[in-house]
């Protein structure tokens, strides 16, 4: 995936601000061969569709919009892709509920672009681009959920799903009418396993079909990062 001379880190832009997304066109095209541009999306519902056709290692999402951190959420839970947010913001809270929702690093776009750059090879390489004190309240909020779960009955059916099952259950809460093939193909896997995810799902959180399981998911809010 990385910059070991060999293969780019390809990044998917989703911003609906086109002179950002120019800009930022133009600073990741600056970077090659390390990195290429894999796509610009100007929503998240575009981004998904992005998802299922392109290889991504990097989504770079403008998150100074709205129902952003849903859909980080969902970028988060349909694809292996890292997740950044850049904002302009400067409040704590906004910058940790995007974190909770699934992105792996925050950029303020104020910041020298050699950071975003930075960023970008350290998110592809597993690791986080986040302050110290960011690091410490989210731990410390992961935390906190992870205790309320042990006490909640139904939280901890939810807390049995593995990964994959999160994603498949996200996915499905995010687009419920999606066919099976075309619901395999956002998650990069196939029918067969699909249906085998979807039994396993039905039995660990004692449902019956789609339509229960989109219910509960929308209803408690499953994504692929709850623990």
């Amino acid at each position: 995936m990385l910059v070991d001379g060999c293969n780019a880190i390809r990044v998917l832009l989703v911003s609906d601000l086109p002179i950002v997304a120019w800009g930022l066109e133009r600073l990741i095209e600056s970077q090659q061969p390390r990195m290429s541009l894999a796509g610009t999306a100007p929503s998240h519902e575009e981004a998904l569709q992005r998802l299922g056709t392109t290889p991504i290692d990097v989504i770079l999402v403008d998150i100074d919009g709205q129902n952003v951190m849903a859909g980080i959420t969902v970028l988060s839970a349909v694809s292996q892709a890292k997740v950044i947010g850049l904002t302009l913001s400067t409040e704590e809270e906004f910058r940790d509920s995007a974190v909770l929702a699934g992105a792996s690093g925050i950029v303020r776009k104020f910041e020298p672009v050699t950071v975003l750059i930075k960023a970008i090879e350290k998110v592809a390489a597993g690791e986080l681009w986040l302050d110290r004190a960011t690091t410490n309240r989210v731990f410390l909020e992961l935390a906190r959920r992870k205790a309320e779960e042990k006490s909640n009955p139904v939280k901890q059916r939810i807390a049995s799903l593995t990964r994959q099952e999160r994603r498949v259950a996200a996915a499905i809460a995010h687009d419920a009418s999606a066919i099976g093939r075309d619901l395999a193909q956002r998650l990069n896997i196939s029918e067969s396993t699909l249906r085998n995810h979807l039994t396993s799902i039905y039995a660990k959180l004692d449902l019956g079909n789609r339509l229960e399981l989109y219910a509960f998911a929308t209803r408690h809010g499953i994504t692929a990062d709850q623990a």
